[in-house]
């Protein structure tokens, strides 16, 4: 396998690199420091351009990216298609067994695997300890074979997307980056399609950053709410009257009027009182504790409407806005009153304020799950018993609005004094970019870090990156605790946990006990099994399966008597229990007469009893009316439809049960329990050892005196008027980090000091991924070329046939791009209209980019793209759910994948490429075959 020149010696093309590679401020001073990632593909030749291969080639740069593409592609479709395999880790190699003895690795069948976990699994700082023969072959290999073969069911079974799929998904595209960017080729005129060939250079619309709270104008699953203001009323209990808060919530439909509900904090506990009623099983957002709270603010207030006077302590707004107390005035002038019409700035003392933004973002939290939103009890809680707000109310939402305009500007005017300061440490930001990314960058950091004992001390870059993380750290602590609609709530959660938290005796007993022994302990106790019994790990994980599967068993016992025919019944079950191969078989059958998996196993003779005659036409006529009870809503068919759908719903409940058997079998198996025994000594004792040498306990004290300044700098924040300087707000932050940062150097100069080379082992396991995407694997450069022209030699391919259907991948690929560009830009338009253009990115954010470690930008572009289509929130439906409903729900989103795919380039079918698989995965072992 030849290799061409290195178009790094090019020396025509110096400066193309140097102006791709360079950031904003690194034309400045010279690059020849710089260690460039040495892929080729960033630089283009003039044949390339013009779509004609360089001389001695087959194949453009562009066709050879994108034949590597999908032939890398495919590779891995198949390599996570047969992980599922009980065999697939025989075929792995070393350190796996193999019933063919061991695997050279120029033989793997699952060459990419076994790469990913020969160089980046195997050698990781905590593993490479672990024992061949005893972890990985008697425990780990027992373990992953045994769990293979209980066949636990897959989305397609359940017609749902279960979150094993989702992170399936996610994972296969991530491995396939990672090989696609870390495997160059040979020729180096590797190129990808670039932005600016789709004529789309709009990219102003991608700086969202830091998002700052927008309330108005924030559509969320069809409804727009904003917790807009709050009045008092009076209620008699018994004798007196007395005062409670209601918050007015403002309502935004499409093609609705505005309505406005006002409902007691009681009245938010009901509702999700409600909701877990109405959904039992769904995870929903903790409810903020009751605030009492006001708040304090100058604004400016118009006597247009009260006359020439501010109104006093008999006004009417009184109770409607008090100082801590309903009776006291709204109003605190801090001057005496002008003439009617004009403005003044007046302290404002706002009602509950903490108490309704904690709400909003309660509201919002809940209304981004879909299901949620659509719930009766939502729609009851925001449409029910309408309000008209009289000229006080509306005064008070007014005022509440200026409160949040003026909230929001103060947050964007903090992000913009916070960039201004990042912004004074580009350059030095870029030169330590330029040392993190060179060979062993990492290590060198890290290295300094544990001979350096103050921040002083260190080199002058770093003292920069200090500075900027000191940046960094303060707009994160502003945005959490004081930016959010749920920062109040945040902020009493954590001084609470503060208060509780008993600092002293947690530091003397990390001082004095020994962790590894008491962790030791607890170990035994739970994974003892005396006289062979099962341990109480066993027990514990046990007794909550079996409880899953008796909840099952309640659901399937009450399905088979509505649907009154155990003939039906008992096929299903055992069309359950039956072996892989046959159910395969059952799903084969029904994909090819596109009929429901149950009406296939119904008919089947596979599964004992046979259908009567009579059974069989109930089964079909029960289907038909199904399908039209799905499609047509006629309450009708919907009374005929019920036996299939309870039909559906046994089989998901049988589905279910033998999947938490197959679980509880797993757990009673021994080979578990020495594995997890395994990973807990090889994980947690290395990590022991290091706290208890690096003298940790220290570090608890400086943790609570942190946490102490930390609130009373957000106490002197919260007080200060929203129109303060914005520099001293950032500066009180920044302060803040400085005060205590030479404690938290000292806590990780400790750490390293004392980690017996364990975080040198962990850089160098990262920078092992990094080399590889940057430079590729060490055993050479996949010659796409020459395989190509092998396989025309020999016979394999036709030329014009592969090369036409390689054009139609890079044309597929360029429509793809345009098409995802174009669905971004209108959801980036639509976004800024919501955010009013007040996007604001995080300080210093830019200072490393994906090609610092070898990922192209345009991959990752793609990789977000996928993201997008697959992250749409897709619950597991509750075996008690209508499953007419669900099955409707469920092709409901069908169709609205469909119409969000609309327009969608189809990929081209490829038939001549497939044919030079064996020669590529030849090639492939070779390089990865080290």
């Amino acid at each position: 396998m030849t290799e061409s020149k290195d178009p790094t010696q090019i020396k025509s093309l110096d400066g193309t690199v140097q102006a791709f590679t360079a950031g904003p401020n690194k034309m400045m001073e010279p690059q020849n420091d710089v260690s460039l990632p040495s892929r080729p593909a960033k630089q283009t030749s003039a044949a390339s351009k013009n779509s004609i291969p360089p001389p001695g080639a087959s194949l453009t740069g562009k066709q050879e990216y994108y034949l590597k593409r999908e032939l890398i592609s495919r590779q891995v479709d198949y390599e996570i298609t047969e992980l599922a395999s009980t065999t697939a880790l025989q075929r792995f190699g070393a350190p796996f067994r193999s019933e063919f003895g061991e695997v050279a690795p120029v033989d793997s069948d699952l060459p990419l695997l076994r790469y990913i976990f020969v160089h980046h699994v195997r050698n990781f700082p905590f593993l490479d300890q672990a024992r061949e023969k005893e972890f990985w072959q008697d425990k780990l290999q027992v373990f992953l074979e045994s769990f293979a073969n209980k066949h636990i069911s897959s989305s397609e079974d359940r017609l749902e997307e279960t979150k094993r799929r989702k992170l399936a998904v996610k994972a296969r595209k991530l491995f396939e980056l990672m090989m696609v960017s870390g495997i160059p080729t040979a020729s180096g005129y590797e190129e990808r399609i670039r932005f600016s060939e789709l004529e789309v250079v709009d990219r102003g619309a991608n700086e969202q950053g830091l998002l700052v709270n927008a309330p108005e104008g924030h559509s969320i699953n069809g409804w727009d709410v904003n917790v807009v203001g709050v009045r008092t009323t009076s209620a008699k209990r018994t004798v007196r009257y007395h005062q409670h808060a209601e918050f007015i919530i403002r309502i935004k439909r499409a093609g609705k009027p505005d309505t406005y509900v006002c409902r007691r904090y009681g009245e938010f506990r009901k509702l999700q009182k409600r909701l877990r009623t109405e959904l039992p099983g769904k995870v929903l957002a903790p409810l903020p504790r009751k605030n009492k709270k006001h708040t304090s603010a100058l604004l400016s207030v118009s006597t247009q409407n009260t006359g020439s006077t501010i109104p006093d302590e008999t006004s009417s707004l009184r109770g409607l806005i008090g100082t801590g107390n309903a009776r006291n005035p709204s109003l605190q002038s801090s001057r005496s009153p002008t003439i009617s019409g004009e403005f003044q700035r007046v302290k404002v003392v706002l009602y509950r304020e903490d108490q309704r933004v904690s709400l909003r973002a309660f509201l919002c939290t809940l209304l981004q799950n879909e299901q949620i939103a659509e719930s009766k009890a939502m729609d009851d809680f925001l449409t029910g018993n309408p309000v008209k707000l009289n000229l006080e109310e509306l005064d008070d939402v007014q005022r509440r609005k200026d409160m949040d305009e003026k909230r929001f500007e103060e947050q964007r005017r903090f992000y913009e004094v916070a960039r201004e300061r990042a912004r004074e440490l580009d350059i030095y930001m870029e030169r330590f970019r330029r040392d993190v990314i060179e060979s062993n960058g990492l290590t060198k950091l890290f290295k300094e870090i544990k001979e350096k004992e103050r921040i002083s001390d260190l080199s002058l870059e770093f003292k920069k990156f200090a500075e900027w993380l000191r940046i960094e750290v303060a707009a994160t602590i502003y945005h959490l605790f004081l930016a959010e609609d749920n920062s109040p709530e945040l902020l009493v959660q954590a001084k609470r946990i503060h208060s509780m938290m008993p600092y002293s005796a947690l530091k003397q007993v990390i001082r004095f006990a020994n962790p590894a022994m008491v962790m030791s302990g607890v170990l035994d106790l739970f994974l003892a099994q005396p006289f062979g019994a099962r341990s109480l790990a066993q027990r514990v994980f046990g007794m909550a399966l079996n409880d899953g599967i008796r909840t099952f068993q309640k659901s399937i016992d009450s399905l088979v008597l509505k649907i009154n025919d155990p003939v039906l019944c008992e096929k299903l079950k055992r069309f359950c229990n039956a072996d892989e191969n046959t159910k395969n078989e059952i799903r084969s059958e029904a994909a090819l007469e596109d009929i429901d998996l149950i009406v296939a196993i119904l008919r089947s003779e596979k599964f004992a009893p046979e259908l009567a005659p009579e059974q069989i036409g109930k089964v079909f006529n029960a289907f038909v009316a199904w399908n039209n009870a799905v499609e047509n809503i006629d309450d009708e068919m919907k009374s005929g439809a019920q036996l299939f759908a309870y039909l559906k719903q046994l089989l998901k409940m049988y589905t279910r049960q033998r999947d938490k058997a197959q679980m509880l079998s797993v757990i009673e198996e021994p080979v578990t329990l020495h594995l997890f025994r395994d990973l807990f000594t090889i994980f947690y004792e290395p990590l022991v050892r290091v706290y208890k040498s690096a003298n940790v306990y220290n570090s608890v004290t400086d943790f609570a005196t942190f946490a102490d300044d930390t609130f009373s700098v957000i106490a002197s924040a919260q007080r200060q008027d929203v129109s303060a300087d914005p520099n001293q707000t950032v500066q009180s932050f920044i302060d803040l980090c400085a005060r205590h940062q030479d404690n938290f150097y000292k806590f990780v100069h400790e750490v390293h000091l004392h980690d017996n080379g364990l975080f040198t082992q962990l850089m160098g396991w990262l920078e092992g991924i990094l080399e590889f995407l940057r430079h590729g694997p060490k055993g050479g450069k996949l010659d796409m070329n020459a395989l190509f022209q092998g396989a025309v030699d020999m016979g394999h391919v036709s030329k014009s046939t592969a090369i036409s259907e390689i054009n139609a991948l890079i044309k597929w690929h360029e429509e793809r791009k345009k098409w995802h560009q174009d669905k971004t830009r209108q959801k980036m338009a639509a976004d800024s209209a919501v955010s009013n253009g007040t996007g604001a990115s995080t300080p210093g954010s830019a200072a490393f980019k994906s090609t610092d470690f070898g990922l192209n930008e345009a991959d990752l572009a793609e990789l977000d793209d996928e993201y997008d289509d697959s992250d749409e929130d897709e619950e597991e439906e509750d075996g008690n759910a209508d499953p007419i409903a669900s099955e409707r729900k469920r092709r409901g989103k069908q169709a609205d994948r469909l119409r969000r795919s609309a327009g969608e380039p189809v990929k081209p079918e490829v038939k001549e490429l497939k044919r030079m698989r064996d020669g590529f995965l030849s090639m492939l072992r070779m390089v990865l075959a080290e």
